[in-house]
């Protein structure tokens, strides 16, 4: 299994690599129908409500991230990222926790813990957290990492990476997968670790739409209760006319 460094130390070597400087998102969110749609397949929880909580602008950095992210519950995270030959990809991941600042390594010992995913949405491609009856137990263990001078980072590999400036991104499969594909980047399948370039990077709330059924269902519930109350207040008012 290849060695993992410190994420900490992780961020600040990748921030020392030249990359790019980041460019001005333009006015077109990440975030269409189609992709909405396939987000919903692939949480599998059924209608989601998706509301942008994070936009990156020119000048921001991871600060201006955990700002608008941390505490926010489960989130989608979005990327655009492009290589030196001006490919393109939109790869991102589910974080079924908060964000944070300061809890550095959410861990997930338990197998109905490791909800998280990664994908690569141009290719249609999706890894979910490695379970525990992988031959390393431990490689799923790591979900998140949550630090101010890191972008949003997914797995010890790690995973998924955006450093401090918001402008760079890194994969490196460990914690997401099915074992066999560690080293390999989920976003051109390439090894070695290559940094893109980020051009847009957005960060979406989640929350579940009660189905139509359930709702009625609520509501009927909600009419029943006031029906039984009003009936208790009645009673000693006809009581006292007979």
């Amino acid at each position: 299994m290849k060695s993992i460094v410190a994420a900490s130390t992780l961020g600040v070597m990748l921030s020392a690599l030249a990359a790019p400087a980041a460019h001005a998102q333009n006015g077109t969110p990440l975030l269409d129908l189609t992709l909405y749609g396939q987000l919903e397949r692939w949480l599998g929880a059924g209608p989601l409500d998706l509301r942008n909580i994070y936009t990156r602008q020119l000048g921001h950095n991871s600060r201006d991230f955990h700002e608008a992210a941390d505490g926010a519950g489960m989130t989608f995270t979005l990327l655009q990222v492009t290589n030196d030959f001006g490919q393109s990809w939109v790869v991102g991941g589910y974080n079924p926790q908060s964000w944070s600042s300061t809890d550095g390594w959410h861990q997930t010992p338990r197998d109905w813990q490791r909800t998280a995913f990664i994908f690569n949405y141009t290719d249609a491609q999706l890894w979910r957290q490695v379970l525990s009856n992988d031959i390393l137990p431990n490689r799923g263990l790591r979900q998140t990492f949550n630090e101010p001078n890191h972008g949003p980072t997914f797995g010890a590999g790690p995973d998924l990476f955006v450093n401090d400036r918001l402008n760079a991104a890194l994969s490196w499969q460990v914690s997401y997968g099915d074992g066999l594909s560690e080293g390999t980047s989920i976003i051109d399948g390439s090894t070695g670790g290559q940094l893109f370039r980020v051009d847009a990077l957005e960060v979406y709330s989640i929350s579940l739409v009660p189905e139509p059924g359930t709702t009625a269902m609520y509501i009927g519930g909600i009419g029943l209760l006031g029906w039984t109350a009003w009936r208790r207040r009645a009673k000693p008012a006809l009581k006292r006319r007979h």
